[in-house]
């Protein structure tokens, strides 16, 4: 579900590469189809373009990456119709989904948030503090609306956040051209915060794997080992050969300075279980990440050599403007 850009793009090509036959389901409007598959264009919200794709089985296993935007009737929908036609079910959802994000360390056992099956987008609500959020209520409810219908054939996979080649968002990119422009650098304190960001290839190949295992349930999707973001800010530096010096200011300093969280300064974010998630089972299940070096490495190789992939409207989010970092970086 899904299949032309960063993830759905990295999981058609993993599972062509394992000779695979492969159908993708999309609307055809973001990003080419991948050589090889079996495309089906439709609207996921409409059963008669469910029901087709059904005919189109019968299906090992579906891998859904397009539900981010849909309420979890949306999803129940989607899993119904191609019940008949599908062993297993993998769902990319989000560690949105726990009660305690982003306060609290997490498990996979950890509570999740309450949200029925068949809620449509107005469930839930977003706290005075950004959290809960109703992303993870709907999130949540996705989760439990493809459990309903696939039962132990279901694997939910929640990750935190997923960067690599390909990348939509921008906030690895951000930092990248961040870097490449060298000079004083406003960077968030302590340097010594280990983040935990897992690489698309990584989460791709971890999907592929579970579409043909036996587990099911939940697995948080988050690098085991993460890197300083001392480190992350030095390997920036170091592939885009920029000349540039972190200035590491305290969280109190930004806050004051009116510096958004998350967005401004891409990766940064003060609530204690942002970068605490287990990933245990995960990693027992056979997840394998690689560097964080290495994402960046392959990330500056493919911008510098394709640039953004699509628009997306969450690119514009990302980065502080340089007159604001300038002002900072000045009081400081």
């Amino acid at each position: 579900m899904g299949g032309t850009w960063f993830l759905g793009k990295h999981i058609v090509e993993g599972a062509l590469a394992r000779g695979w036959e492969v159908t993708t389901f999309n609307r055809g409007r973001s990003g080419r189809d991948a050589d090889g598959v079996s495309a089906v264009h439709g609207d996921r919200t409409n059963g008669v373009d469910l029901g087709r794709l059904a005919g189109h089985g019968p299906f090992d296993a579906v891998i859904d990456t397009s539900s981010s935007e849909l309420p979890p009737r949306g999803v129940l929908a989607a899993a119904t119709a191609l019940r008949p036609a599908a062993r297993r079910w993998v769902h990319i959802s989000t560690v949105s989904v726990y009660e305690g994000w982003p306060h609290q360390s997490l498990a996979d056992t950890s509570t999740l948030l309450e949200c029925p099956a068949d809620a449509d987008e107005s469930y839930g609500y977003t706290g005075e503090d950004g959290s809960p959020t109703r992303y993870g209520f709907q999130k949540a409810g996705g989760e439990r609306a493809v459990t309903e219908v696939f039962g132990d054939a279901a694997v939910l996979l929640r990750p935190g956040v997923i960067l690599g080649p390909g990348e939509y968002v921008g906030r690895l990119p951000w930092w990248l051209e961040r870097a490449q422009r060298g000079g004083r650098i406003l960077a968030p304190a302590p340097a010594e915060q280990r983040i935990q960001p897992v690489d698309v290839r990584d989460v791709a190949r971890f999907a592929l794997d579970q579409a043909v295992g036996s587990a099911s349930g939940g697995f948080n999707v988050t690098h085991p080992e993460g890197i300083m973001f001392r480190g992350f800010l030095q390997a920036c530096l170091a592939e885009t050969g920029g000349a540039g010096a972190p200035v590491w200011a305290d969280p109190v300093v930004l806050a004051d300075r009116g510096v958004k969280q998350w967005t401004e300064l891409p990766l940064w974010r003060t609530h204690a279980g942002v970068w605490a998630v287990d990933s245990s089972r995960a990693v027992a299940a056979g997840l394998r990440c690689r560097p964080i070096a290495e994402t960046i490495r392959d990330t500056w190789r493919w911008w510098a050599a394709d640039g953004r992939p699509v628009d997306h409207p969450r690119w514009a989010e990302h980065g502080i403007a340089p007159e604001k970092e300038a002002k900072i970086l000045a009081s400081l």
